[in-house]
């Protein structure tokens, strides 16, 4: 029986999904403005327009063989650029309040400082697992359906009941896989240092 073996590309940098990734990250600026600005239709349209390509970026990259190192930059970047460009924004609309927002910058500053960590030691930031893509999922529902609850009758009432159970999920699973990357970091660090 012959075994297929698969080959990651990690030197390509003009790939589609690569292209995907980019137009995601050139969309955050567009974004904030638009949720500044409180053009929340056109908002709400790069948001899902940035959801889809983050689905084809991924899919198309394991199906193409396409994943590059670059891809592994991209696509959280882009991801924690629009939850931050989208934390700043629903916080200065006064539609997210303070507290939430500090929860959510402060698990991406212990997150920065185990990179440190990490790259101090000699590792690479370990790879986006199920738990933190669950909790961007859930955040990425969340935002948009607040941003829609800034309103009146039964849809914003029923955006709001929707969008607060999604933000309470995502920020919980984001605390999560935030606590799990540091005992994961710690385990590294404790096993280098035996090592010596």
């Amino acid at each position: 029986m012959e075994v297929q073996e698969t080959r990651v590309q990690t030197d390509r940098v003009l790939t589609i999904p690569n292209i995907l990734s980019m137009a995601r990250l050139v969309g955050v600026p567009l974004f904030l403005w638009l949720i500044l600005q409180k053009h929340d239709g056109w908002a709400l349209l790069v948001l899902a327009l940035s959801g889809v390509s983050d689905y084809l970026d991924g899919k198309l990259a394991r199906r193409w063989n396409q994943i590059s190192s670059l891809g592994r930059l991209l696509d959280p970047a882009a991801d924690r650029l629009y939850i931050l460009s989208t934390l700043f924004g629903l916080t200065w609309r006064e539609i997210l309040p303070l507290w939430l927002t500090l929860a959510l910058l402060a698990r991406e500053a212990m997150l920065l400082v185990m990179v440190g960590i990490l790259r101090r030691h000699g590792y690479p930031p370990p790879q986006v697992n199920f738990l933190g893509k669950a909790a961007t999922f859930n955040l990425m529902y969340a935002f948009p359906l607040l941003l829609l609850s800034d309103g009146h009758g039964w849809l914003s009432s029923l955006a709001a009941v929707f969008g607060w159970a999604f933000a309470g999920w995502g920020t919980t699973l984001y605390w999560w896989a935030g606590i799990l990357y540091v005992v994961q970091v710690r385990r590294l660090v404790r096993a280098d240092a035996t090592a010596d």
